[in-house]
C-alpha cells in the first residue's frame, strides 16, 4: 500500500462534505499539476490510504483519513466550459488532466501544520518542505504509522 497527502480547500471540499458523499466517495477533480497528475496517474492503486488535508484556510492541517477508490481516469471538469479547471487545450480523445475517486473514511481532530514540524520523524515528509505547492505528495510507511498512531 502507498500512502498519500491530499490537499483540499475546505471551501471547495471538507472533509465533511467528502463524508457526505454519496458512499463517502469524491472525486478528486481540479489538479493542475502535473507532477500530481503523474502521481495520480502512475502511482496510485485502490486502497492506499490518504490523509486528507485542509489547504488554505485558516488553520492547516490534517483533518480525516480516506482511502483512493478508484483507478484513475479522465477528469470531466477538464471539458466543462463552466469549471475553473476547464482546459481548452485538452481534447477528449487525448485528456491532459486526470482524476481519482477518494472514500473518505473518518474525521480526525485536525492535525495542524506546526504540529507535523513538531516531530523530526516527518522532517523529510515533501508536504512540510519550504516551498512546497504540490496538492498531492507522497507519504512514506514510516510517516504514515507516525501520524496515525501517535498524532491522530
Amino acid at each position: 500500500m502507498n500512502a498519500w497527502l491530499m490537499k483540499s480547500e475546505p471551501d471547495e471540499c471538507s472533509i465533511d462534505d467528502a463524508l457526505g458523499a454519496p458512499q463517502r466517495i469524491t472525486p478528486w477533480t481540479g489538479v493542475r499539476n502535473y507532477q500530481a497528475r503523474n502521481f495520480m496517474r502512475d502511482a496510485m492503486r485502490i486502497g492506499d490510504g490518504v490523509l486528507f488535508y485542509h489547504s488554505s484556510c485558516p488553520e492547516p492541517g490534517i483533518a480525516g483519513l480516506a482511502e483512493v477508490a478508484s483507478v484513475s481516469y479522465p477528469d470531466p471538469s477538464q471539458f466543462d466550459r463552466k469549471s475553473p479547471y476547464y482546459d481548452a487545450q485538452s481534447v477528449r480523445a487525448a485528456p491532459r488532466w486526470i482524476c481519482v475517486d477518494v472514500r473518505a473514511m473518518k474525521k480526525t481532530r485536525l492535525v495542524p501544520l506546526a504540529a507535523l514540524h513538531a516531530h523530526a520523524v516527518l522532517k523529510n515528509m515533501p508536504a512540510l518542505r519550504p516551498g512546497n505547492r504540490l496538492s498531492i505528495t507522497p507519504v512514506t510507511a514510516a510517516e504514515w504509522n507516525f501520524i496515525c498512531g501517535k498524532l491522530i
